[in-house]
């Protein structure tokens, strides 16, 4: 089989984790979907907009650890159902605002639950999938999360047409909240306490707490935070880069190669769709090397730093040879594999902290959190002051050889708590 989830309760529970993943990203960027209707009708300058998408990032970075240490000490099942409904609650609440100040605040606090949600996710699957199986779950529900994000602009284009943008982030909203009740309704923290959990999913999963704990105590933070740091550091470089996809590539392809509106949103929405696929692939790797090699080094680490080392070899010829079809081909190149490292990443922190996965994760996250604020600007200002897209570029470049060296930091084969195993075995290291 592809991976762990052969049992009634542990596909429900995926179906949980990836239905949410989709509407976290729907939410999250439905803003720039509404945003030309919305500036028009509440009178917004393009500074007043930009201050309002800025406000989500300033919350979501810190609400990383906030998410993580409460999901550790109290369990995924309440953090999540409170994350679910401030998404609701806040997303509701954008189809009432009335200026920038309003706008702002239900943006901040959206950012406060969002925050708090991936770690939280994270908690919930290292109790969830066995070793086995945590790449393709992780790469399974981060790929819902590209398709959400993108799906997100139809459907509120949809909503505004037919009703209003006001109804748009009602009807968003009520969603969020019917997942938030049905989290809480379905989802069991300790999986032998689900009623239609099998004795052979449960062969496959975690040992549980046999006190049978919601939470793992107080995080042991001296113990965690240097083996998560390597992690921290190249997730910086990881989200450095992939920011810039985001932020800045529309603008390249229109500004650099010269192509309209509409062929750059398509070549653009090709290269998402590319990621998105590529997400769910590293996942299914990750776990077949670990399976194939029972060696843990070579199925995180080791496939990281491949990875990024193809991205390198995407991005230079892309920003050094002014050619439409090679840079489509190097760009499109360099955001696949860094998609494919995505699984290996986040299953890395649930390796190293098993019981304080939503800690370990938060802290990793945090640092991509933060590199999504600085690096849009630290291109717009290279950008500006060189009046070259290779220059910028060519500091991610330098951003993600320094990553391939970290990746050697990165032990996933040396737990904080116990060494791990797969079937029976112990997993190997170097």
């Amino acid at each position: 089989m592809l991976f762990a989830f052969s049992g009634r309760a542990t596909r429900n529970f995926l179906t949980l984790v990836v239905v949410m993943h989709f509407i976290l990203f729907v939410d999250r960027v439905n803003l720039a979907a509404a945003a030309s209707v919305m500036q028009q009708d509440l009178g917004l300058s393009n500074i007043a907009l930009g201050v309002a998408f800025s406000a989500f990032n300033y919350a979501y970075a810190p609400f990383q650890l906030v998410g993580g240490w409460f999901a550790d000490r109290f369990g995924a099942r309440r953090t999540l159902t409170v994350c679910g409904l401030t998404w609701s609650m806040t997303t509701i609440a954008t189809g009432a605002v009335t200026g920038l100040v309003s706008l702002f605040a239900v943006r901040l606090v959206l950012g406060m639950g969002e925050g708090a949600t991936l770690p939280a996710v994270t908690r919930a699957l290292s109790k969830w999938t066995s070793l086995a199986a945590r790449g393709t779950a992780v790469g399974i529900t981060h790929a819902a999360g590209r398709l959400g994000a993108g799906a997100s602009a139809p459907i509120v284009a949809f909503l505004i047409a037919w009703f209003s943008w006001r109804f748009s982030f009602v009807a968003l909203g009520v969603v969020s909240a019917f997942w938030a009740v049905a989290w809480w309704w379905f989802f069991h923290e300790d999986p032998r306490r689900h009623p239609n959990i099998t004795s052979a999913e449960l062969a496959e999963l975690p040992a549980a707490d046999p006190a049978g704990k919601i939470g793992s105590g107080p995080v042991p933070w001296r113990r965690l935070v240097p083996r998560v740091a390597p992690l921290m550091i190249v997730y910086f470089c990881q989200g450095w880069t992939g920011w810039l996809f985001v932020t800045w590539m529309p603008s390249l392809l229109q500004k650099n190669y010269g192509f309209d509106l509409k062929k750059s949103s398509f070549l653009y929405a090709a290269m998402l769709f590319s990621a998105m696929i590529a997400e769910f692939l590293g996942g299914v790797v990750t776990d077949y090397l670990l399976r194939r090699t029972g060696n843990l080094l070579i199925a995180r680490s080791r496939m990281i730093a491949a990875s990024w080392i193809l991205v390198v070899a995407g991005l230079v010829p892309a920003i050094l040879v002014h050619d439409p079809v090679v840079g489509l081909t190097g760009f499109t190149v360099a955001l696949f594999f860094l998609g494919f490292a995505i699984a290996p990443l986040w299953t890395a922190t649930m390796d190293i902290a098993p019981k304080y996965a939503g800690s370990s994760s938060a802290l990793m996250n945090s640092a991509g959190a933060v590199a999504g604020i600085l690096s849009p600007v630290a291109f717009g200002w290279l950008l500006d002051r060189t009046g070259s897209w290779t220059t910028p570029f060519g500091f991610s470049v330098g951003l993600l050889l320094f990553a391939i060296v970290m990746t050697w930091r990165i032990r996933p084969d040396h737990s904080i708590e116990t060494a791990p195993s797969l079937g029976g075995l112990a997993v190997a290291g170097e």
